[in-house]
């Protein structure tokens, strides 16, 4: 029996979320079959005070009016034609949400090799936040689901023995906050995007 975690997991603060999703497991269900991943990587985005964010200065848009929504929701949105997959945290109007980075493949994996192809077997296959949700089957459809409920979400998983931590990735034209070390990844996990 897979323990869901619950609502009130996600109402801790963006950090500590971030650092205590690995371990846990993106499970996401669909007709072709499901697919499971342990989380080995993620970002916190600190909201208005974090240039990075999409919600820095207070701004709400259609897209990012979820994240001023309750914690545990999922915010799913297109960059690079690829879609990424981030849960809302904190509490209502605190617009902050964890990206998840990468993931292990736990179950399903042969059904992430034929959403990704066969040339992105072994550790491509899911080593990136565009990578993992396209493996998993994970779209735009699930923006505004919780966490909680089929057909994504996440459940307990080993908590890893180290963890790391460093800036994040992909973010330069973000001032200052390129430099905050709000990425997390378990230590020597090999589907870990970018280990320094």
């Amino acid at each position: 029996m897979r323990h869901i975690l619950s609502y009130s997991f996600y109402e801790q603060s963006t950090l500590s979320l971030a650092r205590n999703l690995l371990g846990k497991q993106l499970v996401h269900e669909s007709n072709e079959g499901h697919t499971i991943g342990r989380i080995v990587e993620t970002e916190a985005y600190l909201g208005v005070m974090d240039q990075a964010a999409h919600s820095f200065n207070g701004r709400r848009t259609k897209r990012t009016e979820i994240m001023f929504g309750p914690p545990g929701v999922i915010y799913t949105y297109v960059m690079h034609t690829h879609c990424l997959f981030n849960i809302v945290t904190n509490k209502i109007d605190v617009p902050e949400a964890v990206l998840i980075r990468a993931i292990e493949p736990i179950e399903g994996e042969s059904l992430m090799v034929k959403r990704r192809g066969p040339a992105r077997r072994g550790v491509t296959l899911t080593n990136g936040p565009g990578k993992l949700t396209k493996a998993m089957g994970i779209t735009l459809d699930d923006y505004g689901h919780y966490a909680t409920e089929s057909p994504t979400y996440i459940i307990d998983g080993p908590e890893p023995s180290n963890i790391s931590i460093g800036k994040r990735v992909g973010i330069d034209n973000s001032g200052e906050a390129r430099d905050y070390p709000y990425r997390f990844w378990i230590t020597g996990n090999k589907y870990v995007s970018r280990s320094r």
